[in-house]
């Protein structure tokens, strides 16, 4: 079959596909791929773009893949509808990707090799090189200009608004106008050739809606950032790692622009570039512990190194925010691949007995409020914080509530005394357990000259920090760390349930990123009438109507990104829940799980069981 040669199509989609595009590291794609997502986005049509780039600087193959959705469906979706390959190096694999009856956009500047043709796709060839050699004299230029030949030539298969594209380009280039007029032209090389040489639109393409409103397409990690300077925080320290540096450099940008003296227009934050991961959370219980609202961002193998100072600040109870963007481990792993895999390390860093509140965002509306919420929670309860976001959620642009503020909400500073405090009490205790909440109150150094400046000790201490090995001082402290352990399941943020009309007797649980994929599947599996019951955490420890919703099911899929289940196991264990009504769905490729991962997952399981029709799992979607 010629690689022009049209096969049958079917029945049109209208806002509903998923397009790839396979690029080469460092060729400047990215820019072109996000103006089509971008574009689409402007259309007021709900859009999922996914960067999925190797961990070198360039040469490796990258992928950008853009799922479009009327319903508003945000994870990613197993198939691809079109792909535009561009690079050599993993054409084969980028053409077996194709869903059948589907569409590869590749360059013919130069003849597909034999090997490259499926009977059963689209091939659309668009001499991209040769357009570009033709139009540009520049050989940067061309190879920047060629990727936006292939946007051009996408707007007219797909029904892409040109004023869209041409307004973003201005945008893109203000100041810089000179660049506008030959993007323009490379976008019309490839209008143009489309139109000459294909039918067009394809049998799924782009109509105008008005279901984005007034929403915004962002990252996690610029979320966390500007949360944190909202959350009062006046101190980053941190140390460079995948994926989590652009927190920092969010945070620094952020805080540039908003923390500013308005009297002597000096800054009034500090960011430091510690010497490696451990020093960094050195100088963030430093600066809680003197009355800043301090904070470090890091990724899996930095919270290992960590875990020394993180037991210190649980043990001397010193508040602490730290932003854990995880990525695919053990080791060095996978640096540019996504995961949920340290729940188990966050929850409980450190040796001894210890525990930590985790805060477990699923957008980036929620990385912004949850990280100005984990300052205040810190400050309550006088202890680290760990924000559980990821690489996905973190790194890749999504659809997102705009977010909010109110310039009234006053922060929560927790249990601090004044020196007018202190004055009126008698012998300070700084570990003592005034109100049978396991909190104790604390001063910030230099509020007094003889009270309670520097009691804070991480050694075994009574409930006045003096230094003590006495065993029965040593087990009320760990007593009272356990009342403070029940007071933070009640202060954290509870879950968000999605029950049926009707209860069902079948539960999922899911949180983070997974939160998108579930709750398509949650649909799709209603559709070949298999109705859950779901709960989305948001936090642990875990709060009673999470506990409550599992009790009251019969069996509960767990829905998470990793090898061993560590949510799951982190609720058998925290709970004593009976670990036979728990399953795991679990993905751990280093990709976002989709909603056909997890129906497959939930019906094959009950189909087993006898509970579902045999054929549900031989048409999920």
């Amino acid at each position: 079959m010629s690689p022009q040669q049209a096969i049958s199509r079917p029945k049109a989609r209208i806002n509903n596909f998923v397009a790839r595009f396979a690029n080469v590291n460092g060729t400047g794609s990215a820019s072109a791929n996000f103006l089509f997502a971008k574009a689409i986005f402007r259309m007021g049509i709900p859009v999922t773009p996914k960067n999925i780039f190797p961990s070198n600087i360039q040469g490796l193959p990258t992928w950008y893949e853009v799922r479009v959705s009327e319903k508003g469906y945000l994870g990613r979706r197993e198939g691809i509808d079109l792909l535009v390959a561009v690079n050599a190096q993993s054409m084969k694999q980028d053409i077996e990707s194709v869903r059948e009856g589907g569409y590869l956009v590749y360059d013919s500047t130069k003849k597909l090799a034999p090997d490259l043709i499926r009977e059963n796709i689209h091939y659309l060839g668009i001499p991209m090189m040769e357009l570009a050699n033709e139009n540009f004299s520049n050989p940067r230029q061309r190879q920047l200009f060629k990727n936006i030949i292939y946007v051009g030539a996408l707007s007219v298969l797909l029904q892409i608004e040109f004023a869209v594209l041409e307004s973003l380009l201005k945008e893109q280039f203000a100041g810089k106008e000179k660049l506008i007029a030959p993007n323009i032209t490379a976008l019309k090389l490839g209008m143009e050739y489309v139109r000459e040489h294909f039918d067009y639109p394809l049998d799924f393409y782009l109509e105008r809606r008005d279901l984005v409103r007034d929403k915004i397409l962002v990252d996690g990690n610029t979320a966390c950032g500007l949360g944190a300077v909202y959350g009062g925080a006046t101190v980053m320290a941190w140390y460079p790692i995948t994926p989590s540096t652009s927190v920092a450099e969010a945070y620094e940008k952020f805080a540039a622009n908003y923390r500013v003296d308005p009297e002597t227009g000096k800054h009034n934050y500090a960011v430091v570039q510690a010497e490696d991961e451990l020093a960094a959370m050195g100088m963030v219980i430093g600066a809680n512990w003197n009355g800043a609202r301090a904070l470090t961002a890091t990724s899996g193998p930095g919270v290992s190194l960590m875990n020394e100072f993180i037991g210190l600040a649980y043990f001397a109870e010193v508040p602490a925010v730290l932003i854990d963007v995880q990525r695919a481990g053990p080791s060095t792993g996978m640096p540019t691949r996504t995961q949920q895999s340290d729940i188990t390390l966050a929850a409980y860093a450190s040796h001894g007995d210890t525990r930590h509140p985790l805060l477990f965002p699923a957008s980036p509306d929620e990385c912004f409020r949850l990280t100005a919420e984990a300052f205040d929670l810190a400050d309550r309860l006088q202890t680290p914080v760990i924000l559980m976001t990821d690489l996905d959620l973190g790194m890749n642009d999504h659809m997102s509530e705009p977010f909010r503020w109110e310039d009234d909400r006053k922060y929560d500073r927790g249990k601090v005394l004044t020196r007018e405090d202190l004055d009126a009490m008698g012998r300070y205790g700084r570990y003592l357990d005034n109100e049978g909440d396991g909190i104790p109150y604390r001063t910030y150094p230099g509020t007094h000259p003889s009270k309670g400046a520097f009691t804070t000790r991480g050694t075994s201490r009574d409930e006045y920090a003096v230094y003590t090995e006495d065993s029965a001082a040593y087990k009320r402290n760990m007593d009272r760390l356990e009342v403070k352990w029940e007071t933070a399941k009640k202060i954290v943020p509870p879950p968000q349930l999605y029950q049926t009309v009707n209860q069902s007797e079948i539960g999922m649980l899911f949180f983070g990123t997974s939160t998108y994929s579930s709750e398509e599947a949650k649909d799709l599996l209603e559709e070949k009438e298999i109705r859950l019951d779901a709960i989305r955490i948001k936090s642990f420890p875990f709060s009673a109507e999470t506990e409550n919703f599992i009790r009251s099911h019969k069996l509960v899929f767990i829905i998470e990104q990793n090898r061993d289940g560590q949510l799951r196991s982190l609720i058998i264990n925290e709970m004593q829940m009976n670990p036979e009504k728990l399953v795991s769905v679990l993905n751990y490729d280093g990709m976002p799980i989709t909603a056909d991962q997890i129906v497959l997952q939930i019906s094959d399981y009950l189909k087993q069981k006898n509970t579902v029709p045999h054929d549900v799992s031989e048409t999920l979607i």
